[in-house]
């Protein structure tokens, strides 16, 4: 009984190495493959989001971790990258490590549906419209007014982008959340 009870807890250990305290294990896969984000591209959402150190920039769906890196070592702006693929999380965790920026980048394993993005001053995306558009109630809700979200190829549906740039044949999106009706 106390081996099966060990070996539990290892498993258990093992798997929040990924997961940091009061964080939940996502209990469904990722809704789409991974596709690094070109750098070029990269560049251009963190530009058009007028980055700056005072920002705190969450990619939903980080992948690689490239956009909260960029963010902290081009602008020395904090980052926050969620993935739900523990594969992601853990090469997005070293590529943190090696750029010399985890005093500046953390990565979660999460749901982006259900992680808490309130202190994202910036949000980027690189999903599907359709995930974009179940995603936009809660960065209405979530989000303050005027934060900005940028997003690599997907649009918003109805929510016209208050600015639109081609790169490398494909559209970068920008949007600010739109002040609170009384």
């Amino acid at each position: 009984m106390q081996r099966r009870q060990f070996l539990a807890g290892l498993g258990a250990l093992g798997v929040s190495g990924f997961v940091g305290a009061g964080e939940q294990v996502p209990q469904r896969g990722p809704d789409v493959i991974f596709v690094p984000t070109p750098n070029e591209i990269v560049d251009t959402m963190l530009k058009m989001a007028a980055v700056t150190r005072k920002d705190t920039v969450y990619d939903l769906g980080c992948g690689d971790g490239r956009i909260v890196i960029t963010a902290a070592q081009k602008y020395g702006a904090r980052g926050v990258g969620i993935d739900i693929d523990p594969e992601r999380v853990s090469e997005a965790t070293n590529n943190v490590k090696k750029a010399g920026v985890a005093d500046r980048v953390r990565i979660i394993r999460g749901d982006l549906f259900e992680a808490d993005i309130r202190p994202a001053t910036v949000v980027t995306l690189y999903l599907l419209t359709d995930l974009n558009l179940k995603l936009r109630p809660k960065l209405w809700r979530d989000l303050n007014p005027g934060t900005r979200v940028v997003s690599h190829a997907f649009s918003m549906g109805d929510w016209t982008p208050e600015r639109t740039v081609e790169v490398q044949g494909t559209h970068v999106y920008l949007w600010r959340i739109p002040p609170r009706k009384a």
